[in-house]
């Protein structure tokens, strides 16, 4: 890839968190940043080889065990902002909680928990984007925050049909 952002993203200096920002301030993908932290954590990983060691190799020094502790940092936050976006696509996609709890090693009502909680940051955002009379307003509509409620109330191994995803045949079709 040589895109100017991943370019400038290659040529970054990473040493807080918050340097993990593409040209215009916006995310960076995880396979980039995962890629940066390779590089980093080979070095330091050449360091623990023999002095004389016959292949020529580059060393890592403070500078790379900073970058793979802000890279690291930064890929958890990325992760953990995914998680409640993700939890509502495994229900709606008809995940049980059961299975959505097994698969954060959370209990079902744990997994409910933390739903709620992203919907309602998802709402907010959404209501605040409205009182701002912002274009594009992000976030959960009244409609979707009331939709992903609902997803709430189910028991925990209960299963609800897969809802259909944008451009996908419908199910139970052809056969094509």
């Amino acid at each position: 890839m040589s895109t100017p952002e991943f370019q400038h993203w290659q040529s970054l200096t990473v040493r807080r968190p918050d340097d993990v920002r593409t040209k215009r301030g916006g995310p960076v993908p995880l396979t980039w940043q995962m890629e940066k932290h390779t590089e980093h954590h080979d070095r330091l990983a050449n360091n623990a080889l023999p002095a004389d060691f016959k292949f020529e190799v580059e060393r890592g020094d403070a500078g790379d065990a900073l970058a793979c502790l802000a890279l690291r940092e930064s890929m958890r936050r990325d992760i953990e902002h995914e998680r409640g976006g993700r939890i509502r696509e495994a229900a709606e996609l008809g995940a049980t909680w059961q299975q959505v709890a097994d698969a954060l090693d959370v209990t079902p009502d744990e997994a409910r928990d933390l739903l709620r909680a992203w919907a309602a940051g998802q709402h907010h955002l959404y209501r605040r984007d409205v009182e701002r009379a912002q274009d594009n307003p992000v976030g959960l509509t009244p409609e979707q925050y009331a939709a992903v409620l609902a997803l709430l109330d189910r028991d925990d191994d209960e299963a609800v049909p897969a809802r259909q995803e944008r451009g996908s045949a419908p199910t139970g079709g052809l056969g094509l």
